[in-house]
């Protein structure tokens, strides 16, 4: 589905756009490491050409992950080529996209995603490979009507609750319990009144396209409480962009209705996890670089072979971004659909790596989908591509395609095919060993990785030390 966009081609043309709109707010958005989006507001008087040129100074060092103290200047300079109107705010408000930029060389902060992702569409035209890379992410996630979270010393746990949940088939309701719910790995396409949740996923996609980004579909997923929204593929910043506006009126149009959106890869026990499976491909000059004949394994080129080989290649590495929160590990283990072995075959969705059918060459892409919607798009997005490029680069072929059901393969047959990571520490000392690729073209830095390796651990220790319920149910009458 097609929708409009605000673009602007200078300052003085969007200063006059919220003049004659009688905008009150500009809402300055960034993206920390975490992918998290930070925002700072300004009023539509303080605006002029000179400022909205310049950039907003702000303090980088409260930014995790970012600058010291000593030296925590930084600049958020907006994009008005994307204007976002923002219809939560209760005063009227667009929402601008910022790139940070480091004032003492006036350069993109190496630190700022965004500033990551544009600098990877910049190596695919340095490459000679090609000139666009498309993106087409899928992420799902799941909605709650009540979360509890307890973390203290003496009571550690957490308690969700979804009238949608099998866990209420028994539960009194006032209004009487109508019985009718998805049972565990039940949730696919139910029609209502199974599916409880089609009307707030209506408006979540509404808003969604009302804030600038072509959408598509939206559908329940295999577990009980969980949806995803289907969002048009675009460039690969774009997308990263898209993202980020997906979770925003993901999560505040479910708390418009009194409930709790989130994009944790493993939030229930003992039911499928959500992923964030993402199409790529790669294009010059108007042409699909992935777009072989029919001779060849699902009309798939050679440059797409060596693309897929650069992604099984990197994998393990690559789920520090992709994958790259404690419970992403949770997801990824055998039985919950998910992808853990590291093949690929055509239409197979139990490979980490799916060729999706299409009849156009337009269409032929590849489809990775062990990555999860905890990740940064704007890293996750860059770190697949400049594996990929390597890949094709450098020729790695990624061996015979796997058109078997991987996930009923006998024990000797799975010894050989390599998998991702089994945790965020196994993922991380991944990254710290394999990088090269990613530095290429001064698209990553080293320093950028050292800080985002160290900003993960912490994470990863405070998961590690903190004490697990489950050890009191196994070791406490040790």
């Amino acid at each position: 589905m097609s929708v409009s966009r605000l673009s602007f081609k200078n300052a003085k043309d969007f200063l006059k756009y919220i003049k004659e709109e009688n905008i009150q707010y500009v809402d300055m958005n960034f993206t920390d490491l975490r992918g998290k989006w930070q925002h700072t507001t300004e009023h539509a008087s303080s605006l002029d050409e000179y400022k909205l040129d310049r950039g907003i100074f702000f303090d980088g060092s409260s930014i995790a992950g970012w600058k010291d103290i000593n030296e925590s200047d930084m600049i958020m300079k907006p994009d008005l080529g994307r204007v976002i109107p923002d219809p939560f705010a209760a005063q009227k408000t667009v929402k601008l996209f910022c790139d940070i930029y480091d004032p003492s060389t006036g350069a993109p902060y190496d630190h700022d995603p965004r500033s990551i992702a544009k600098a990877a569409e910049g190596y695919i035209k340095k490459s000679g490979v090609g000139d666009t890379a498309y993106f087409g992410p899928e992420a799902e996630f799941f909605i709650f009507d009540d979360v509890k979270i307890h973390m203290q010393q003496n009571k550690v746990g957490f308690e969700i609750d979804s009238e949608e949940g099998p866990y209420n088939s028994g539960k009194h309701y006032d209004t009487g319990n109508l019985g009718h719910r998805p049972q565990d790995k039940g949730g696919y396409f139910p029609e209502s009144p199974v599916d409880q949740l089609s009307d707030i996923r209506g408006e979540m996609l509404t808003v969604i396209q009302s804030m600038g980004v072509a959408v598509e579909k939206h559908h329940h997923e295999v577990a009980p409480s969980q949806c995803e929204l289907g969002i048009l593929y675009s460039t690969l910043t774009d997308s990263a962009d898209n993202i980020q506006i997906y979770k925003h009126g993901v999560h505040n149009v479910a708390a418009s209705y009194g409930k709790s959106a989130t994009f944790m890869p493993k939030p229930v026990f003992g039911d499928n996890g959500s992923g964030m499976h993402v199409h790529q491909s790669i294009w010059k000059a108007g042409s699909p670089l992935f777009a072989g004949t029919d001779k060849d394994y699902a009309g798939l080129s050679e440059t797409a072979l060596y693309y897929i080989g650069g992604i099984i290649k990197h994998a393990r590495s690559l789920n520090a971004f992709t994958n790259p929160s404690t419970n992403s590990y949770k997801r990824l283990v055998p039985g919950y659909e998910a992808p853990v072995l590291l093949a690929y075959s055509a239409r197979n969705r139990s490979a980490s790596c799916r060729i999706p059918y299409s009849a156009s060459p337009k269409g032929k892409r590849v489809e990775i989908r062990f990555p999860d919607p905890s990740a940064n798009p704007y890293l996750a997005f860059a770190a697949m591509v400049m594996a990929g490029l390597d890949g094709i680069e450098n020729k790695i072929h990624p061996g015979e395609a796997m058109d078997k059901n991987l996930y009923d393969l006998p024990k000797n047959e799975l010894e050989n095919i390599p998998t991702v990571c089994h945790s965020l520490r196994t993922a991380l000392t991944a990254l710290r060993n394999d990088h090269a690729y990613l530095l290429k073209g001064d698209v990553f830095t080293k320093d950028m990785i050292v800080s985002y390796i160290a900003l993960k651990e912490e994470e990863n220790e405070y998961y590690e030390t903190m004490v697990h319920p489950a050890e009191y149910k196994l070791y406490y009458s040790c």
